[in-house]
C-alpha cells in the first residue's frame, strides 16, 4: 500500500516539475521573470528553424509582415512567446527575451537569393501549419525543411521556358494581337529566357540581365519588321509589349506595396529601389535598341494602339487572361492546383478590367478595381484550398501589367523625342502601383469573410499573403 502511494507521489512530483518549467517564475529581485525557457542550445535550434522558414518566404516574394508573423508563430509554438522580429529586406533578426536575469538570445540570417518556386513556398506553408498545430517536433521540422529547400524544382527548366513563351503569346492576344503576333512573341520570349538563364549562371547582376532582355525584345521585333515577313495588318508593337510584360512579371510589386502599407518602411524602401533599378535596366535596354535601330536606318517598331474593348472580344480576352496567369504560375513552379486557381484569378481580372473599360472607367481605376477583385477572391478561396494567397495574387495581376504603355512611353522618348513620353511613363507607373495596391486591399477585405460572413474580427493584423493567419500561442509540454 505504501509502495503504491509512493509511486503515485513520485509520478505526480515528476509531472509537477515538468509543468512548472512553463509556469511564471518570480525573479530574485521581486519582479516577474516570465516563462521558463529551454536551454540556450534549444533556443538557438528553434530560432534557426524559424529564421530559415522566414528566409524561404522572403526569397519567394512574401512581405515583411508575413515573414514576421510566421516566425512569431513558430517560436510561440515551441514555447518561446517573448520574441522580437526585425526584417530589413535582406536580413532577418530574431531576439528571444528570457526575463530580467538572463541575457536574450539573438540570431540573424541574410536573404541572399531570390527565386520564384511556389511549390517550395506551399510546402513551407504546410510545414508551418503542422508546427502551429503541434503535429511535428522541432527536430523533425528541421529535417522536413532541409528536404524542402534541397529538393529540385518540381518541373524541368525547359517547361518553365515554354510556359513563359506561352504567357507572352496569351498576353499578346489579350492586348489585341493575332495568331502570328502571338507566335513571334512566344519565340522572342523563349530566346530571352534562355539567354537570361545563361547570364544568370555567370552571376551577371540582374540589372544587366533586364537590360539584355529589353534590348533583345526590341531588337528581335526590329529584325522581324526589317525582314518583311510580316504583312501590313500585323502590329509588331504587341510582340515587344508582351515580352516586356513577361520581364516585369518577376518583379515584386505586390510585396513592395504591402510592406509600405503595413508599416515596414525600411523594407519597402529597399524593395522600391530594387524594383526601380530592375525596371530602369529594362527601360535602358529598350531605349538602346530603339536608338541603335534609328542610327542604322532600320525600320523601327511603330506604335500601335490596343484594340478597343468590345463585347465580341470579351470571351477571348477572358481566356487569354486565364492562360497568361496559369502559365506564369507554371513558370514559377506552382503546384497543379495553384496553376488552375491562378487561371481562374487571371480570367476574373481580365473580365473585370475589360468590363470596366467598356463602361468608360479609366485604365488606372479599372486596374485597381480588377486587382482588388483578384486579391479578395484569392484571399477567400486560396486558404481553403491550402494555397498561399501570394501565388494567386501575383499570378492574377500579371496579365494586367502595363507592358504596352511602357513601350509607348519609351518610343515617344527615344524615337519621337517627345516630352509626352514622360507623362505616359507616369501612367504606366500608376497602373503598376494601382495593381499592387488593389491586390493588397482585396486581401485585407477578405479577412473578415474568412472568419465568418458578416462577422468582423476584433483585431485584424493587416493584409496577409503568406504564413499563418495569426500567431498561435501554445505551450510546448
Amino acid at each position: 500500500m505504501w509502495e503504491v502511494r509512493a509511486a503515485v507521489w513520485r509520478n505526480r512530483s515528476a509531472r509537477t516539475r515538468e509543468l512548472s518549467r512553463w509556469e511564471r517564475l518570480e525573479s530574485p529581485v521581486g519582479g516577474v521573470q516570465g516563462p521558463a525557457l529551454p536551454s540556450e542550445s534549444a533556443v538557438h535550434f528553434v530560432l534557426d528553424l524559424a529564421l530559415r522558414i522566414g528566409e524561404v518566404q522572403m526569397s519567394s516574394g512574401a512581405g515583411a509582415s508575413d515573414a514576421t508573423a510566421t516566425i512569431i508563430a513558430v517560436t510561440n509554438a515551441y514555447g518561446m512567446p517573448h520574441c522580437e522580429v526585425d526584417v530589413i529586406f535582406t536580413s532577418i533578426t530574431v531576439a528571444c527575451h528570457r526575463g530580467v536575469d538572463l541575457p536574450p538570445v539573438t540570431s540573424l540570417r541574410v536573404v541572399r537569393s531570390r527565386s520564384l518556386d511556389y511549390t517550395r513556398l506551399a510546402l513551407v506553408e504546410r510545414l508551418v501549419r503542422d508546427i502551429t498545430l503541434g503535429r511535428v517536433t522541432a527536430r523533425d521540422a528541421h529535417t522536413e525543411l532541409d528536404r524542402i529547400t534541397n529538393a529540385p524544382h518540381p518541373y524541368p527548366r525547359w517547361l518553365a521556358t515554354a510556359a513563359y513563351a506561352g504567357m507572352a503569346a496569351a498576353i499578346s492576344v489579350l492586348i489585341g494581337g493575332d495568331a502570328l503576333v502571338a507566335l513571334f512573341a512566344a519565340i522572342i520570349t523563349a530566346v530571352i529566357d534562355r539567354i537570361g538563364r545563361l547570364l544568370n549562371k555567370r552571376a551577371l547582376p540582374f540589372f544587366f540581365q533586364q537590360m539584355v532582355g529589353g534590348a533583345l525584345a526590341t531588337g528581335c521585333a526590329v529584325g522581324i519588321v526589317a525582314s518583311g515577313v510580316l504583312p501590313d495588318s500585323v502590329r509588331p508593337t504587341l510582340m515587344v509589349a508582351a515580352a516586356i510584360t513577361v520581364l516585369l512579371s518577376g518583379l515584386s510589386f505586390v510585396s513592395t506595396v504591402q510592406d509600405a502599407i503595413t508599416g515596414y518602411n525600411v523594407t519597402a524602401a529597399g524593395r522600391t529601389v530594387e524594383v526601380s533599378l530592375m525596371t530602369a535596366g529594362l527601360i535602358a535596354g529598350v531605349v538602346i535598341a530603339l536608338n541603335l535601330a534609328v542610327h542604322l536606318g532600320l525600320p523601327s517598331v511603330p506604335l500601335a494602339e490596343p484594340l478597343p474593348p468590345s463585347l465580341v472580344r470579351l470571351p477571348l480576352q477572358t481566356l487569354a487572361g486565364a492562360a497568361a496567369a496559369a502559365l506564369f504560375a507554371l513558370a514559377s513552379y506552382a503546384t497543379p492546383r495553384a496553376v488552375v486557381v491562378a487561371g481562374v484569378a487571371g480570367a476574373a481580372g481580365a473580365i473585370g478590367y475589360s468590363g470596366l473599360v467598356l463602361a468608360g472607367v479609366g485604365s488606372i481605376a479599372a486596374s485597381a478595381a480588377a486587382a482588388t477583385v483578384i486579391g479578395f477572391s484569392g484571399g477567400v478561396i486560396s486558404r481553403r484550398l491550402r494555397i498561399p494567397p501570394l501565388v494567386i495574387a501575383v499570378a492574377g495581376m500579371v496579365p494586367l501589367l502595363p507592358g504596352l504603355t511602357i513601350y509607348r512611353a519609351l518610343f515617344e522618348l527615344a524615337v519621337e523625342r517627345s516630352n509626352s513620353g514622360l507623362s505616359t511613363l507616369m501612367v504606366a507607373t500608376s497602373i503598376a502601383l494601382a495593381l499592387a495596391a488593389g491586390v493588397v486591399l482585396g486581401e485585407y477585405l477578405a479577412q473578415p469573410v474568412r472568419y465568418g460572413l458578416g462577422r468582423l474580427e476584433r483585431r485584424i493584423s493587416g493584409p496577409r499573403l503568406a504564413g499563418p493567419l495569426r500567431p498561435t500561442k501554445r505551450r510546448l509540454e
